[in-house]
């Protein structure tokens, strides 16, 4: 018998311990088990991320009569509070894990699945009357999840963060430059004194290199803004809704105000993380 601070849960694979207030569930425990490597977690923009894609997702669901209104509320205030940061403790599997992030992707369901069978007054762990396979992960895969949600993540911190940031900076630059304008000085090159230039010159100098930065930011937005959902497990789409992808794009462009689509090659998307290895070469430079 467990003790008072666990509770047992059965699935496919077995029965396990699981500390008893706990909002994840047995896939997540024995993730978390199995991959004790860094003690890294991932972070909170991812997160959010990955909570606003299976809001996104209840929302279609329920509008394509694929989950009961019941159910499918109950999944989006979850993922609301997960957006949030509620329960960002809850989210405890090592960046290290399995392939695809299958865990994570585990890790989220049950979360939800958890905070909405709470909600609705069923017991933690069981599965019912939300189940996160079945209702939260409906028409996904951990394969277009994980990588849609590194997108996601990355082009939000872009947008929100990275990209007003450069601009502020790039514009103080600007100002400053013409104020330093009637400034004269003597040039250094080779560590000795060289030709005359004007400070506000320098300062220009520095203000074209953060406008460049900047659209260079905006060419790794771009390329982050398309997004691998719809190809559920190898890219073919199986299992899923044929209007279920497109809607849940739709959607999450309307929560996130990123300007997102589809990727047209499924196979690409899900194979490679070219994009993400672009946009970190893009900003190193910065």
């Amino acid at each position: 018998m467990p003790s008072r601070k666990m509770r047992l849960e059965r699935d496919s694979m077995g029965e396990l311990e699981v500390p008893a207030k706990a909002y994840y569930g047995g896939n997540t425990r024995r993730a978390e088990l199995n991959f004790p490597i860094s003690n890294l977690r991932l972070g909170r923009s991812f997160i959010k991320a990955i909570g606003q894609i299976k809001q996104a997702a209840a929302f279609v669901n329920l509008d394509l009569g694929a989950i009961e209104p019941d159910i499918a509320q109950a999944i989006i205030d979850s993922s609301q509070r997960v957006i949030e940061g509620e329960f960002d403790d809850q989210f405890v599997v090592d960046v290290f894990q399995t392939g695809s992030g299958t865990s994570t992707n585990m890790n989220a369901n049950e979360v939800i699945s958890n905070v909405a069978i709470e909600s609705l007054g069923g017991t933690l762990g069981s599965r019912t009357p939300v189940h996160p396979n079945d209702h939260v992960n409906k028409g996904q895969s951990s394969n277009d999840v994980f990588p849609s949600t590194i997108h996601l993540a990355a082009a939000g911190a872009i947008k929100d963060d990275l990209m007003p940031a450069l601009q502020e900076l790039e514009d103080s630059l600007r100002t400053k430059s013409q104020e330093f304008w009637e400034i004269v000085k003597t040039g250094r090159t080779h560590l000795q004194d060289a030709t005359p230039i004007r400070l506000g010159q320098e300062f220009l100098g520095y203000a074209g290199q953060l406008e460049l930065g900047r659209k260079r930011a905006e060419k790794a937005l771009a390329e982050l803004s398309v997004l691998a959902l719809g190809g559920t497990a190898v890219g073919t789409g199986i299992g899923m809704h044929p209007q279920f992808s497109r809607r849940v794009i739709t959607r999450l462009a309307e929560l996130t105000g990123l300007d997102l689509s589809e990727t047209t090659n499924h196979f690409q998307a899900q194979s490679t993380l070219d994009a993400v290895v672009s946009a970190s070469g893009e900003l190193k430079s910065i």
